[in-house]
């Protein structure tokens, strides 16, 4: 913020106080170097930031602790990230989560042929997949075992932090914003008709059209998806977990791609959503 710490640390204290914005910047100038109104402000909302911050760190680090998976380099991570979304990134993998394809074929025994195949080392999977199929477990056929794996890998593949942070910026560099029409309420909708059919790249949108999209959106009048062009992400993320050209790794790709439009997408795009919402207003 430009703000000496003298000034940072004497601002908060006056706050700690009970003091106000208005009140400290007007009659408080020489305990915080005559800090204006708008710098106050923007010490007071870090300072908040920080401590939501801190108790989400701590809140993490006690439950990952408590299923007895925190490592010292886990727990270095968590106390060096700067924002929330790196945060619940790494905190994503040990989330309490809802019965998902994924854990359904853990429960059939499939994460060790999903292990096998994410190392990409396997000549031929369909052989290693003979070996889990068990109808006790409900594993028909060997197509069964793989897909189960698959359903693994891609949990792993939308959990993991760095492919996370790379499929965000994607989105925010190159995603698109599209609106179309519902079907039926052309008429009805009439003062939305200028987005009936467009699109618009989100870096480069105006506030006051997202806005306008938007409120077509909740009125039921628009759809609307953010996303960029499916190739360049499913590129990005290709980089990162496909080592290789043989089976395995096909195995992988076909993961990455479910993941990609099953799970990834979906979440990145509601985090985009409300990205650009705050930039909005």
């Amino acid at each position: 913020m430009n703000v000496s710490p003298k000034s940072v640390e004497a601002t908060l204290e006056l706050l700690a106080e009970g003091g106000t914005v208005p009140f400290i910047s007007r009659y408080r100038k020489e305990a915080t170097g005559s800090l204006d109104e708008v710098a106050i402000t923007k010490i007071r909302d870090r300072s908040i930031q920080l401590d939501e911050l801190d108790k989400r760190r701590e809140s993490i680090i006690k439950s990952i602790k408590e299923q007895g998976k925190l490592t010292a380099e886990l727990e270095a991570k968590i106390n060096d990230a700067e924002t929330m979304t790196v945060l619940e990134d790494l905190y994503l993998p040990y989330k309490p989560k809802r019965r998902t394809k994924a854990t359904i074929a853990k429960e059939k025994g499939l994460e060790p042929l999903a292990e096998l195949i994410f190392k990409q080392e396997l000549a031929d999977p369909d052989r290693e997949a003979e070996l889990f199929v068990n109808l006790e477990k409900d594993v028909k056929d060997l197509n069964e075992a793989l897909a189960g794996a698959r359903d693994i890998i891609a949990e792993w593949v939308s959990e993991n932090q760095e492919a996370r942070a790379k499929l965000r910026e994607v989105f925010y560099k190159q995603g698109t914003i599209r609106s179309r029409v519902v079907p039926g309420k052309e008429e009805e909708g009439q003062k939305y008709k200028d987005y009936f059919e467009f699109e618009e790249a989100i870096s480069k949108v105006p506030s006051h059209r997202l806005l306008a999209m938007r409120r077509g959106e909740k009125e039921m009048f628009l759809m609307l998806d953010i996303e960029p062009a499916e190739e360049t992400s499913l590129e990005v993320l290709e980089g990162i977990f496909v080592k290789g050209r043989n089976a395995a790794s096909g195995q992988v790709k076909t993961a990455v791609k479910d993941s990609y439009k099953r799970l990834l997408r979906p979440s990145i795009e509601t985090e985009v959503r409300l990205g650009s919402k705050k930039e909005s207003r």
